[in-house]
């Protein structure tokens, strides 16, 4: 069995080569890998199930929304949660958020959430949850943060 110290290093190793951005600033693991939930569940609070606009209908995806990998549908994913577009990650008193990383295409890839110290929080596919700075995961593999959504807490 692995050491957990060498664990963590392979981990680190894997992050850091998918997502070079990480290096320079700063992330930390804070949940072991699972395959019972994703990135875009994971924003959306649900650690029960994945979720993923697949044709097939064999992930979950909000009844009533186009089950295509579009912004538009994304956006309108969360908007079922209570999230509406918004101008800024800045953090912002009384309000949590969620970003969607698009590709170069304009394809979502990746959503993350924001906690309340103002770093985020994002479930790598099937890998580890990590604590990281909004841009850490933005490059080849992400692309870039296309949308902020954001809705009331409590």
């Amino acid at each position: 069995m692995v050491g957990n110290n060498a664990w963590r290093e392979y981990v680190q190793d894997f992050l850091e080569s998918k997502f070079p951005n990480l290096r320079e600033t700063g992330y930390q693991i804070t949940s072991p890998d699972t395959d019972v939930y994703n990135c875009v569940a994971w924003a959306a609070g649900d650690t029960e199930r994945w979720w993923w606009p697949d044709a097939l209908e064999q992930d979950y995806w909000p009844v009533g929304v186009k089950r295509e990998r579009t912004l538009a549908a994304f956006t309108e994913a969360f908007q079922t949660l209570g999230y509406g577009i918004c101008q800024d990650a800045f953090i912002e008193n009384g309000f949590e958020k969620i970003a969607i990383y698009v590709d170069e295409n304009g394809r979502p890839t990746h959503t993350a959430r924001q906690l309340h110290n103002g770093h985020w929080t994002s479930k790598i596919g099937s890998s580890e949850d990590i604590e990281h700075d909004l841009e850490g995961l933005t490059g080849e593999e992400y692309g870039l943060v296309a949308r902020i959504m954001k809705r009331p807490t409590g």
